[in-house]
């Protein structure tokens, strides 16, 4: 169980004091139900109901007996927030708590808390409050649990910097949870690549000290319906010898985060022992600068076999994972999902919590929206616009890595991978941003493996458990 999270069997549960939600319109009538002296009590400190107000109750001798909460009732523009319950860890002193009447979904109240809690404490001591929450009735607490630490383990890949986390580092991460899920793992490092045929995997990642690598994790019987994921693994992005300017590499720490999300949707999926055949792939490189960097204006063969000409070498993302879904598609998978912090211009149009879908499946994409808004891990659909194709035309090669202008730069980064997958039956691409840049209910500041819990919802309907 979650260290925030204690099952309603347990003796303490008992003890539990009672958080109870309260809107500003129904504040008249739950203060007829608390007596005079609790409602005077609240008014007092200004409790009104507003959305995330807190008061605490005492009784007599000063024991807090209830919360209430100001709970986000939403309006006929703006949905409630379902992660609302989240801002309870900071609001409340240490104990142990109960929700009661949570408006909405008690799952996502529940994992919302659980989200709330977490902490990147490896280089600065950030001791937690000693505030726990007893799971409400008809809530899974142990799968609450099981989302919330694969969460905070795709939290924990994007919040370290890359000083200690490159290529090795990423991968003996990979290890450890193929080791724990009792998987296979292989991986093709630094020259061993060429020798394989991953020619762009190894020409972004190159020019830095720590080789380059593709990870490669199975799991799952092999006679199950095949589901790959792809995650981009850029432990740091210089932007090569096309630079980024020194606020675009602040926080390049994160641009793996696709492979984060990658490897925390998988644990999510491996521990609910879902009936698939589940592989990862995750390219591991540095896309750093020296004599033997790739250079605008080379030519590169992908191992589909089409040439690649370089516009722009800040434009790595794309070609390592094209290698990848090559390689992914090559076995014709049922599904094949990549996540990767590809695009600025997703940012723009879509900004830090919307993260982009683009697929040709309609059925697929109106699946991965649905799920998406059911567990509170949205998306929004962008077209795969196909005469923005010729964007990516090449005077000398197959293609370029980027568009000849400033427009349609997430379209055209997902047409370009597209080239890439033929044979598996459905393909989405979800352009992340895997940062929170300012702390919300369930999702502090920091690293965010976007998209993950949606995927793993809907591995999970699509392939449910078998009893």
């Amino acid at each position: 169980m979650h260290p925030v999270l204690v099952a309603s069997s347990d003796p303490a549960a008992s003890a539990a004091v009672p958080v109870l939600f309260v809107t500003s319109a129904a504040w008249r009538e739950v203060a007829g139900a608390l007596g005079e002296a609790a409602v005077a009590f609240a008014e007092a400190q200004g409790f009104d109901a507003t959305s995330g107000q807190s008061v605490a109750l005492p009784d007599p001798q000063g024991r807090i007996v209830a919360i209430l909460f100001g709970a986000d009732a939403g309006t006929s523009r703006r949905p409630a927030d379902p992660f609302h319950a989240g801002r309870l860890v900071q609001a409340l002193p240490a104990g142990l708590y109960r929700l009661e009447a949570v408006p909405g979904d008690s799952r996502l109240a529940t994992l919302a808390v659980a989200l709330g809690s977490y902490r990147f404490s490896r280089y600065r001591d950030r001791p937690a409050k000693a505030v726990r929450f007893v799971v409400p009735d008809g809530v899974d607490g142990d799968a609450v649990s099981r989302e919330a630490d694969a969460v905070a383990f795709g939290r924990d890949l994007i919040n370290t910097p890359a000083g200690d986390l490159g290529p090795a580092d990423l991968e003996n991460h990979a290890r450890a949870f193929a080791a724990r899920s009792r998987a296979t793992i292989r991986v093709t490092i630094g020259d061993d690549l060429l020798r394989d045929n991953f020619p762009m995997i190894h020409a972004v990642g190159r020019a830095s000290e720590r080789p380059p690598r593709l990870v490669d994790i199975t799991w799952g019987d092999p006679a199950h319906p095949k589901v790959t994921l792809v995650g981009k693994g850029v432990c740091f992005d210089t932007g090569g010898l096309d630079i980024k300017t020194a606020a675009g590499m602040l926080l390049m720490k994160k641009d793996m985060g696709g492979a984060a999300a990658a490897l925390s949707a998988a644990r999510m999926i491996v521990e609910a022992r879902l009936p698939v055949r589940l592989r990862v792939l995750i390219p591991a490189v540095e896309n750093a600068i020296s004599g033997s960097a790739f250079r605008p204006g080379d030519v590169l063969r992908s191992r589909k076999g089409p040439t690649v000409e370089i516009g722009n070498t800040d434009a790595e993302g794309r070609l390592i994972l094209a290698d990848a879904l090559a390689f992914a598609d090559e076995e014709a998978p049922d599904l094949v999902i990549d996540f990767a912090t590809l695009t600025g211009a997703a940012r723009v149009a879509l900004g830090p919590d919307l993260p982009p879908l683009y697929t040709d499946d309609d059925d697929l994409a109106a699946d991965l929206l649905r799920i998406g808004a059911a567990v509170n891990d949205p998306v929004w659909r962008m077209p795969l616009w196909s005469p923005y194709d010729a964007m990516l035309d090449s005077r000398i090669a197959d293609m370029n890595n980027v568009s000849g202008g400033a427009f349609a730069g997430s379209v055209t980064a997902a047409l370009f991978l597209r080239r890439f997958v033929e044979k598996a039956k459905s393909w989405a691409h979800f352009d992340i941003f895997g940062w929170v840049p300012s702390s919300k209910p369930g999702r502090p500041e920091g690293g965010e493996p976007q998209a993950a819990r949606l995927v793993a919802g809907l591995v999970e309907e699509r392939y449910p458990p078998r009893t």
